[in-house]
Parts: C-alpha cells; structure tokens; sequence
C-alpha cells in the first residue's frame, strides 16, 4: 500500500512539473502576444499597417493619404520597423515601406475583415 502511495505521489509531481513548464511556455507565448497586440494598439499604426498590406509606399504617400505631418507617420513607421512589422527599401532619396511578414498580413485581414467587411460578411 505505501509503495502504491509513492508511486502516485510521484506520478503526481512528474504531472505538477509537466504542467509548470508548459505554463512556462504559455506565459512566453503570452507575452510575445501581448507585445505584438501593444504595437498594433494604435490608430494610426493599425492605418499605415492596412495601407501597407495593399500595396509598398512611400513615407510621403502615407503621409498624404492619411493628412499627417512627417514627423508623425515617421514615428509610427518608426515604431513598427522597431517591431518588425515593416520593412524598407530605398531608392534614391525615396524610403518605401512594406510589411514585413506573413504574421502581420494575417492579423491585419483578419481585424479588416471584423471590422471594416461589409455588413453581409461580418453577421452584422
């Protein structure tokens, strides 16, 4: 009988252990998540990030597109390439941006799909 209790016991710490390193592993996810989720929690960036998702631009077509001033759609684009969600490339004196990866595209179609679809494809 106590050898059966051992070995429940241990059984019990092996599964106790299991589980704190898959929280481990979730709360990292987590807070790559969160960060991700921060730099998107922004008007102007979730802007830039949909223009950017139709097609490369430069920072003076985003700044006429959006009626902001340089300094402004620099510090967002500024904020997103620290992030990892764009990507530039110049030519000449002209810097286009892009978005950086297949991760940012996804969510931005997703967040245009709930919130800027059409009544019919949103259910509301």
């Amino acid at each position: 009988m106590a050898a059966g209790m051992a070995k429940a016991a241990s059984v019990d710490w092996q599964a106790a252990e299991d589980l704190s390193a898959a929280t481990v592993g979730l709360a990292d996810k987590a807070r790559d998540a969160s960060r991700f989720l921060k730099a998107l929690a922004h008007e102007n960036r979730l802007v830039l990030l949909c223009l950017l998702s139709e097609k490369e631009r430069s920072v003076g077509e985003l700044e006429t597109i959006l009626s902001l001033r340089q300094p402004t759609v620099s510090q967002q684009l500024a904020r997103l390439r620290l992030e990892g969600f764009v990507s530039t490339r110049r030519d000449g004196k002209t810097i286009y941006y892009s978005l950086a990866n297949d991760d940012v595209r996804r969510v931005i179609s997703v967040v245009h799909d709930i919130f800027c679809g059409t009544a019919e494809s949103s259910g509301g």
